[in-house]
């Protein structure tokens, strides 16, 4: 049942008896009892996870939950060292990415906590306030100006009120309601002017009224249940989905065949078993979720001194792929409030004239002033230079929506009275039998109505809401009426705009340098609408409406929203469609809102952005929220969301490369070696240490060339770096292999140990020899040191060490990584791991490799990137 509806069509009267109420209000005790029964009056909300579920989801991710199967299985064949190495690892990266979410989750908590709204009600015959929580069904409540209207209400009493429904509508300019009971047929219930709505607000005026819903029974809280949830998958996720799940397409096609060839060759199923596991956690990129976690809150934090809090930090990644932002247009592009533009004769040309009338006009009617009058008497060009004190207000015609007009006799210095008339120019037209113009008086003859119609429609396409002003010498008399409103003489017009942001025009010219097309989606008319994005460069020359929207197909839309910047008369639904639209064209879609009827569009947008005096509901389906309603913020936003991407491709390339270049090293190997190429523990030692070089990325620094254009997930691209790339470290793998098992002579197995270490190798099995171990060690060595130093090549396009240089907390980890991999065969570990020195002559080849393997990497890296695959 539509409880709004059905109260609109009946008296006053009758809906306070059918809801058991009175005009005094409820007493405490009974609203205590519908509180129990109705519930708090608060709309569907998104659910906030406790601490278990936040760890739950940093568990979940794929390769965590196969670091922990191959963790389990290393506990259960016995291999204890190893099941501790693979269990430190998801232990790190779930902790970390746990912390950093929750610190996220808690200052969006703070932000919320900052709001508290109230309601003015009557209980037990008192007024009092308390919290919109505490509301119910039959409440009496009093609204007067700026108050939040805090259910759905029935108007009892009405005194000039004004609602700004624009939270629901999107319509900037506030409408009049009344408490006369509804009689048009077939009227939509936000339609009713008896009714106001939970989520819209009184702009002016005064009333009581009566709440018949609350809560999630409202007309907000309908439509805001649908809205409430679950978050849509971003790019942002399905990027890291792809890649996470390309890494397992890697490994289940290697992992196979390391433990196939290795069984076959050395005959030690045993042992190739537990090889092709140590195989499998080095293939895992188990630092992902990790290094996506801290750089996601780096940059949150970084936000959140520019005054933008990150309610999610997947959104900051999807700030930086954003190549298109989709924005309403009031209070973004606009200043949020009516000016009087333009006051100007039937010709459109200046005239003090009615200026000075419609000043005398808004100063002398009664009640609280709307929006129009406002903007006239704040006007100053008449400030200081009209003498009130010589006009006298003798009587007023309120405004009514019949008429849609008013009008005001005031009696001038001379004692002459004149009637003064401001109103729709339609309705003013229509009552007046001349006009003016130069002063002079000309008669309203048919041949030229055409033109008067169009000076107006000229002003209403330029996007000015526009009144007419009219004026009538009228003889004096005790009081005047409506039917006084006739043969008026029609002096000029009234245009008020809502103006553009000093700063809009350059932050859509900064926006569209960096790459970002602004798109304009506003449920408000289409020539305000034209006129505004004019005015701030962008183009609309074309404009498609909701109208146009509803009988389009979803193949139609996504070709009109390519080629289309401004829709106008948009719902809600409208809206929604346009951004999947956008996403269909594969395009990283950001929409900036602050109504309800944004939220279904902030929920679908790969980032959702509203600011801290939204309504509850755009805020909660919101990623960020801005405490400052400015485009110029989100520049900010952006470009740290760039550097977020470009830290996190820094990894996954260099994880993706490094793994794909692994799989023929170790291939080769398996299928050359009389033994395993590395025992299973020195592989997750390399592979535990390697990580650990990881951690500073968060930190790095990130050129201006990288976060110049928008930085989309592109799998393609990561695919050529892989293929291009990863192939040079297995060259450099290979030669390793032949200096040891050629110069340093591994292929012999009864290879002399040196004296200190012949206790070691007595009666060993053909993996424990002392050729076995020298192998191991030497490759061990040249593996971590050159996939270490190569992400200082990775990270950048630019000549590493000259023209671009890391952050120092990345380069130190390098420099200790290093130091302690060239330590490792020499200290008191070196047994345990399964190492020996190795010949000073190793050292030599190795810096020589190093060089060699720079070098080659940054030759074909330039020429990806000359191709643009970088």
């Amino acid at each position: 049942m539509d409880l709004a509806h059905e109260s609109a069509i009946k008296e006053a009267s009758e809906v306070l008896q059918e809801l058991n109420t009175t005009s005094t209000g409820l007493t405490e005790e009974e609203a205590a009892r519908r509180l129990e029964l109705h519930g708090p009056n608060e709309v569907g909300r998104e659910r906030h996870e406790g601490w278990l579920q936040r760890l739950y989801i940093a568990g979940r991710n794929p390769l965590v939950i196969l670091l922990t199967v191959l963790a389990i299985l290393s506990y259960a064949t016995g291999d204890f060292r190893a099941g501790t190495v693979m269990l430190l690892m998801v232990v790190l990266g779930v902790s970390l990415r746990f912390v950093q979410e929750t610190k996220a989750d808690t200052a969006a908590a703070k932000l919320k906590a900052m709001i508290s709204v109230t309601a003015t009600v009557i209980r037990d015959g008192q007024a009092r306030e308390i919290p919109l929580q505490q509301l119910v069904p039959g409440d009496v409540v009093k609204l007067s100006a700026g108050d939040m209207i805090p259910g759905d209400v029935r108007l009892l009493s009405v005194k000039d009120l004004f609602v700004i429904q624009a939270t629901l509508t999107g319509e900037s300019m506030p409408v009049e309601k009344t408490e006369v009971r509804e009689t048009r047929p077939n009227v939509s219930s936000i339609e009713h002017n008896n009714i106001c709505f939970l989520g819209t607000s009184v702009e002016t005026g005064s009333a009581s009224a009566v709440i018949v819903a609350t809560g999630g029974q409202t007309y907000f809280g309908k439509m805001a249940r649908t809205l409430a949830g679950q978050q849509v998958e971003t790019a942002f996720d399905r990027g890291v989905k792809k890649f996470t799940w390309l890494m397992i397409q890697f490994m289940a096609v290697m992992v196979p065949l390391v433990f196939v060839i290795n069984g076959l060759t050395k005959g030690d199923w045993k042992e190739a078993f537990f090889f092709s596991l140590a195989v499998a956690v080095g293939l895992t990129p188990e630092m992902l979720p990790m290094v996506v976690s801290v750089c996601l809150s780096k940059g949150a934090l970084a936000m959140s001194r520019k005054k933008v809090i990150v309610k999610r930090l997947n959104s900051i990644q999807n700030f930086g792929a954003m190549d298109v932002l989709c924005t309403d247009k009031t209070g973004t592009l606009t200043m949020d409030r009516v000016i009087l533009e333009k006051y100007c004769d039937v010709f459109k040309c200046e005239s003090q004239t009615v200026l000075q009338d419609a000043y005398l006009i808004s100063h002398f009617q009664t009640g609280l002033k709307n929006i129009l009058d406002r903007a006239v008497l704040l006007h100053q060009e008449l400030h200081g230079k009209l003498s009130l004190e010589k006009y006298t207000k003798v009587d007023e015609i309120p405004f009514d929506f019949t008429r849609r007009m008013m009008s005001v006799v005031v009696e001038g210095p001379e004692g002459a009275r004149e009637l003064l008339t401001k109103g729709a120019p339609e309705a003013v037209f229509t009552r007046c039998t001349h006009f003016e113009s130069d002063g002079e008086i000309f008669e309203m003859e048919p041949i030229l109505v055409g033109d008067l119609i169009e000076q107006v429609n000229d002003l209403s396409e330029d996007g000015f809401r526009v009144l007419a002003v009219a004026t009538k010498k009228v003889e004096k008399r005790a009081a005047y009426t409506k039917a006084d409103e006739a043969q008026l003489v029609l002096t000029g017009y009234l245009a008020f705009l809502d103006p553009p942001k000093d700063t809009a025009a350059k932050a859509i010219t900064v926006l569209r340098q960096h790459g970002i097309t602004v798109k304009v989606l506003t449920g408000d008319n289409d020539l305000v609408t034209r006129k505004v994005c004019t005015e701030v460069g962008i183009n609309a020359q074309k404009i498609v409406l909701g109208s146009q929207v509803e009988t389009m197909t979803e193949p139609q839309l996504a070709e009109a929203v390519e080629s289309t910047d401004v829709f106008a008369r948009l719902s809600p639904a409208h809206k929604q469609r346009i951004v999947k639209a956008l996403q269909s064209k594969r395009h990283v879609v950001g929409f900036m809102g602050d109504g309800i009827n944004d939220a279904p569009a902030l929920k679908a947008a790969d980032v959702g952005v509203s600011v801290d005096n939204a309504v509850d509901i755009a805020k909660e389906s919101a990623d960020v929220i801005l405490l400052e309603k400015s485009l110029m913020v989100l520049e900010e936003g952006v470009l740290e969301g760039r550097k977020v991407f470009v830290n996190i491709l820094k990894y996954i390339r260099m994880g993706a490369s490094s793994n794909f270049g692994n799989m023929f090293s170790v291939i080769g190997a398996s299928a050359w070696l009389p033994y395993v190429p590395m025992a299973p523990i020195q592989v997750l030692t390399n592979n535990l240490l390697y990580d650990f070089s990881q951690v500073p990325i968060p930190t790095d620094n990130v050129g201006p060339q990288q976060t110049a254009k928008p930085r989309p997930w592109n799998m393609g691209e990561i695919a050529k770096f892989i293929v291009f790339i990863g192939p040079i470290s297995s060259i450099f793998d290979y030669t390793t292999y032949i200096l040891m098992w050629f110069v340093f002579k591994c292929n012999h197995l009864n290879l002399t140990p040196p004296p200190e270490l012949a206790h070691r190798f007595v009666g060993v099995a053909a993996d424990s020899t002392y050729a076995a171990a020298l192998f191991h060690t030497g490759w061990f060595v040249e593996s971590l040191m050159t996939q270490t130093l190569i992400i200082h090549v990775i990270r950048t396009n630019l000549i590493p060490f000259i023209q671009s240089r890391a952050s120092w907390q990345l380069t130190m980890t390098t420099l200790l990584i290093m130091a302690f991999g060239a330590y490792l065969p020499y200290s008191p570990l070196a047994a345990t791991l399964g190492f020996v020195p190795l010949p000073p002559l190793f050292w030599g080849f190795l810096v020589a490799t190093l060089i060699c393997y720079v070098g080659l990497t940054q030759v074909i890296k330039s020429r990806l990137a000359r191709k643009g695959w970088v």
